[in-house]
């Protein structure tokens, strides 16, 4: 069986996080392991509280997993902190981790900040360039290309200068356009843009897309499947978590993992 870890902040309310990411990837037929970076006290209304976990522990964790069901991919998503992203940027670079999809984890959907203010440059310099993909949406990819985003154009350019600098393909995720039909998301691989559309669904429950999308590309890419395949496969089975339509909690709710679409 294939295997994928993800390195990632718990979410107690289980929409998000490391509980979304462990559910897709065994949703997309792949055996998932866990790295945890932070717990985070929150539900579909915000995040109450965030306790980090040492880079120590972190470290400890990495050695655990790796030395023994090496990873056929990996996911980061939060990092909250500059200790802990450096701790992950050597652990990937130690064990020669491959296949590393990155959801570059700024604002929960509530807009609770889930990473500290003075990390965010670490984040970029240290794990960008180790990536094999970065997952940023529309005002993530802004505060990462220094950009201001208001057109499809302005998308595939950021993209492009992302790439330039970090080296790491970049999935621009184009779902905070919210007038329109469908949502479409821009790949680019440093030689080409790949559109992939998708019929938008009238679903206000929308915890943990971002988590959600980037685990099933990382099941994909575990599995063998091209970049492209795997971020089709990927919006494809967020699509259907989010047709579901499944209703909890009181704020923006979790997706239905169940919705089963493995490739």
């Amino acid at each position: 069986m294939h295997t994928a870890l993800t390195i990632a902040g718990s979410d107690s309310s289980g929409g998000a996080g490391v509980q979304a990411d462990l559910k897709t990837m065994l949703a997309n037929g792949v055996f998932g392991e866990s790295v945890i970076t932070a717990l985070t006290a929150q539900n579909t209304m915000g995040v109450d509280a965030v306790m980090n976990v040492p880079a120590d522990f972190i470290e400890a964790q990495m050695k655990a997993v790796f030395s023994d069901i090496f990873p056929d991919a990996v996911k980061i998503g939060m990092t909250s902190s500059v200790d802990t992203i450096e701790a992950i940027a050597a652990g990937l670079v130690k064990y020669k981790a491959k296949n590393i999809v990155l959801d570059p984890v700024m604002v929960a959907t509530s807009g609770s900040r889930l990473l500290e203010e003075n990390a965010a440059n670490t984040l970029m310099e240290k794990l960008f360039p180790l990536a094999d993909i970065i997952t940023p949406n529309i005002p993530e990819l802004e505060v990462i290309s220094g950009r201001q985003i208001e057109s499809t154009d302005d998308i595939i350019e950021a993209s492009k200068a992302v790439y330039d600098k970090y080296g790491c393909p970049v999935l621009s995720k184009g779902g905070h356009f919210t007038d329109t039909a469908c949502v479409c998301d821009y790949l680019w691989d440093g030689k080409q843009i790949i559109t992939f559309e998708t019929k938008r669904v009238d679903n206000p429950n929308s915890h943990g897309t971002g988590c959600t999308l980037s685990s099933a590309i990382a099941s994909g890419l575990a599995k063998g499947q091209s970049l492209e395949q795997a971020v089709d496969n990927g919006k494809r089975y967020v699509t259907a978590c989010l047709k579901a339509m499944l209703d909890l909690g009181h704020g923006s709710g979790p997706m239905n993992h169940g919705a089963l679409f493995i490739q």
